[in-house]
């Protein structure tokens, strides 16, 4: 148990160290700045109109507010800590913190810290500033202090499980799961999953299918499991994992805040299913009449008698039970919807939703484990008392801000320390998206050869004459020069993305040849400002602007797959630092998103010095078709 404890501490450690960071950062980029910068850097939202306002769940209070002009590229999203305020000047308490809901363009939901709406709502001259949000920090570290603590209970035994002090059992089923539509590897996780009393672990590298098999495995749960629930990192991968469930005939309900609005994800909030269920008129109209009665207790002047002092106490008062009377009914309406669900969905800190405080499940899914930092892990893992973790430690790591933490170990991930501390553990071996020559190098660098194509796609092709699946464009001797930003420090390298724009002309070209429609383009680089290089350029040629093209960073494009994808890897410089790229897990996830071919471009003189890179050039010139940028110059 000591080193159990040790451990717990050292990651409380870790956790405090990443805060520490994460305020500092959020000091230098935001604090100091004037809100002019701030606007244009995306930090800030002024002006803002309010185009509704209301009563959310609980004694809080909403607002919606929108930007008038062009959409611009910020760093809102769903969860954040925001606060509302106003330039008015006079005004007695100019800001009102919340969190976002959602972010649709330029629309923007704030739940506010409050029951009540501020009354300079309707004065203009409104904006939304960008906060620190200290709640995942104190989650995660209560979570640790809950694990820690634990003794002779359901969460002490998993604690001892998932640190490799105890061996996971599994009970003998009585039967056999072998669903049609899914491979032997698929089906050997789902038995897994129902044998587990502990702990199950799925390991699903690129295009195994892994959401699939966690939804037939939720499917067989919820037939004997009241119900079950499913968490991930981010807003956007739980918005998945609620769609796909929702499409399997699941009564599904999502908690917490949204990174799509859209109604497939919409209909199946709390939010929207309270705010839909008949009863909850009668709860709103309670909500309004008691923020009416505080709103005109509030209207009385600072020196008033004792007649005065006595009524404006007996309004608060009404508010008061006013509010309990709602908070009464809107419980209950909350216990049967939750109590109906067959899955609940939220996020990892999503977990400690006060609507969830009191409720245990028998099982509780973590899905792209490998993203999340372990101190999260635990936060719904304190309401399990079974855990199951998906993820595939081989593909983008979490993201972990302090230096020190990092070197400390925050980044290593509890699924990738299960992966080594328990016998059992599934991996997903049939990969049913890229032609096997794509799937090939992956196959060997990260998963020991372990895995195969599926029948259906191992040999798909372009259906054009230049189809080989694998080309690297070697720019070596060509002078490209990586280039940096100051600004952000980031690389980009505009001759390289040259040389690429003059392959897709050639693709292009060659499917309206044959008469084929084009197919599925991606163009992606590890380097944000080669991106918003290449989406400028490609706005402003006129061949491509009618060409249906997605441009994304690496990072951006995880989870996502196309049937071209294009690698810039910009690196080039007399040195041989290739800096970024010596992120394997992330080139990782960039060489398996496509199907049918995969063209990366790259200075050999630069990359050739780094054993991955000598690896993955040896693999092109065996497997693939390895091309100079000579070819291309125009």
């Amino acid at each position: 148990m000591t080193d159990i404890q040790k451990a717990l501490d050292h990651l409380r450690e870790l956790v405090q160290l990443e805060k520490q960071e994460d305020f500092e950062q959020h000091r230098q980029k935001i604090l100091q700045l004037p809100l002019d910068k701030r606007v244009s850097e995306g930090y800030s939202w002024y002006p803002v109109v309010v185009s509704k306002s209301g009563y959310a769940l609980g004694d809080r209070a909403f607002v919606i507010v929108e930007r008038t002009g062009e959409e611009k590229p910020d760093q809102f999203r769903a969860g954040k800590m925001v606060s509302l305020f106003t330039q008015q000047p006079e005004v007695r308490h100019p800001e009102k913190n919340g969190v976002i809901q959602f972010v649709n363009r330029n629309r923007m939901k704030i739940i506010l810290n409050s029951s009540d709406l501020p009354d300079w709502l309707g004065m203009g001259q409104i904006g939304v500033n960008l906060m620190f949000d200290e709640r995942t920090y104190l989650e995660m570290d209560k979570a640790l202090v809950q694990v820690s603590k634990a003794k002779g209970d359901r969460l002490a035994e998993l604690r001892d499980i998932l640190f490799g002090k105890q061996a996971a059992r599994f009970d003998p089923t009585p039967h056999t799961f072998s669903i049609p539509d899914l491979n032997e590897s698929q089906n050997a996780a789902i038995n897994q999953i129902v044998a587990a009393r502990d702990v199950a672990v799925i390991h699903g590298p690129p295009g195994t299918g892994k959401t699939t098999t966690l939804v037939q495995a939720i499917k067989i749960l919820v037939d004997t499991e009241s119900t079950v629930l499913v968490t991930a990192p981010s807003n956007t991968a739980v918005d998945v994992l609620t769609e796909r469930l929702a499409d399997a005939g699941l009564n599904v309900v999502r908690i917490g805040n949204i990174s799509r609005v859209d109604e497939s994800i919409l209909s199946h909030t709390l939010d929207w299913q309270i705010s839909h269920h008949p009863d909850n008129k009668h709860i709103k109209k309670v909500k309004i009449e008691a923020a009416e009665v505080r709103r005109q207790a509030k209207r009385f002047k600072r020196n008033f008698g004792p007649e005065e002092r006595r009524e404006r106490g007996q309004m608060f008062r009404q508010a008061g039970e006013l509010n309990a009377w709602a908070r009464q009914l809107e419980d209950r309406l909350l216990d049967h919807i939750l109590s109906s669900a067959q899955v609940i969905t939220c996020t990892l800190v999503g977990a400690a939703n006060e609507v969830l405080q009191k409720r245990n499940f028998r099982t509780v899914l973590i899905d792209e484990a490998a993203q999340a930092l372990e101190p999260a892990c635990w936060i719904p893992i304190t309401k399990a008392s079974r855990v199951v973790l998906a993820g595939d430690p081989f593909q983008l790591p979490p993201t972990v801000k302090s230096r020190a933490a990092e070197k400390a170990g925050l980044n290593i991930t509890l699924i990738e320390k299960c992966l080594q501390r328990l016998e059992h553990t599934s991996l997903l071996r049939v990969q049913y998206r890229m032609n096997e020559v794509i799937m090939g190098f992956s196959n060997q660098r990260f998963y020991e050869g372990a895995l195969r194509a599926a029948e259906s796609v191992k040999d798909h092709r372009l259906p054009i004459e230049d189809n080989h699946p694998l080309v690297f464009i070697d720019t070596a001797g060509c002078g490209f020069d990586e280039k940096l930003q100051l600004a952000y420090l980031s690389r980009f390298n505009p001759e390289e993305f040259l040389i690429l724009r003059e392959h897709l002309y050639a693709l292009i070209k060659a499917f309206r040849e044959q008469e084929q429609p084009l197919p599925e383009i991606a163009i992606i680089s590890p380097y944000r400002e080669q991106v918003k290089h290449m989406d400028t350029a490609i706005a402003e040629d006129t061949e491509l602007t009618e060409v249906p093209l997605t441009i994304n960073t690496i990072d951006g494009f995880q989870g996502q797959e196309s049937d071209v994808v294009y690698i810039s890897l910009v690196r080039s410089n007399g040195k041989g630092e290739i800096g970024f790229l010596k992120d394997y897990r992330r080139m990782n996830v960039a060489m398996t998103r496509a199907r049918q071919q995969l063209i990366v471009i790259g200075d050999s003189a630069t990359i050739g010095n780094d054993p991955f890179y000598i690896d993955f050039l040896e693999y092109c010139e065996k497997h693939g078709e390895y091309r100079t940028a000579w070819e291309f110059m125009q």
